[in-house]
């Protein structure tokens, strides 16, 4: 994929993409509680998880601030293990945000710069509450769109969810470039729309091939520097 001199905004997922280089948030995890000796398989851990996911999606955090948010979601795993342990939640809680608030901390100066040249928005299958978590980091002001799953009903891969940003910055598919980590979500919700994407993959992926022969494929937020200014 060529970047086009007609891009006009580039939209961005949040988790795993903003507060990581391409890890999503059950990969993040897992091995934080292994180091405070949750013994857990892989399997059984990923199960927990998605039940405590689809719980606070089902919730619909809004008011919740990021803190907040990610004690409820290691709360409901750890219930979901059959763990009671407001301490290790507390823990687990704060070394998690620590990690995301520095890499959204490295990555704001990025930001800063794509926005002096194209209109920025975030799409992200999230809980209610995406925009204040944006307005907490400092993310929100760098951002003309900000459109969060639970709010409207859509989640990624649904081409609807990435529409609702289209419209709102009142552009066409091909005038946008979408940056994210998932591949069955972000890459391919993307394609299915027509809009041109950058994936973001960790080194700790795998090999894993990109849904497009011609995709832009970065290991950090910062690379987009290079392909985009």
């Amino acid at each position: 994929m060529v970047v086009q001199s007609s891009t006009k905004a580039v939209l961005l997922d949040f988790g795993g993409t903003l507060d990581a280089d391409g890890i999503p948030w059950k990969d993040r995890f897992y091995p934080l509680y292994l180091a405070e000796h949750v013994e857990v398989d892989r399997d059984r851990f990923d199960r927990a998880f998605y039940a405590a996911d689809d719980a606070l999606v089902a919730r619909r955090l809004s008011g919740c601030s990021f803190q907040e948010s990610v004690l409820l979601l290691v709360t409901g795993v750890l219930d979901a293990l059959n763990i009671a342990d407001p301490e290790l939640a507390s823990r687990l809680c704060d070394r998690f945000v620590q990690d995301s608030l520095d890499k959204i901390r490295a990555n704001l100066e990025t930001l800063r710069e794509l926005s002096a040249r194209f209109r920025l928005g975030i799409v992200s299958n999230f809980y209610g509450n995406l925009e204040q978590i944006c307005i907490e980091t400092g993310v929100a002001s760098l951002m003309s769109v900000m459109v969060d799953s639970a709010c409207v009903g859509f989640t990624k891969p649904d081409p609807r969810i990435f529409q609702v940003a289209l419209t709102a910055l009142q552009l066409d598919p091909r005038e946008t470039i979408f940056v994210g980590d998932s591949l069955p979500r972000d890459m391919k919700g993307a394609k299915g729309l027509g809009m041109p994407h950058i994936w973001l993959v960790s080194d700790h992926s795998g090999p894993l091939a990109p849904c497009c022969p011609d995709d832009l494929v970065i290991k950090s937020f910062a690379d987009l520097r290079e392909i985009l200014l």
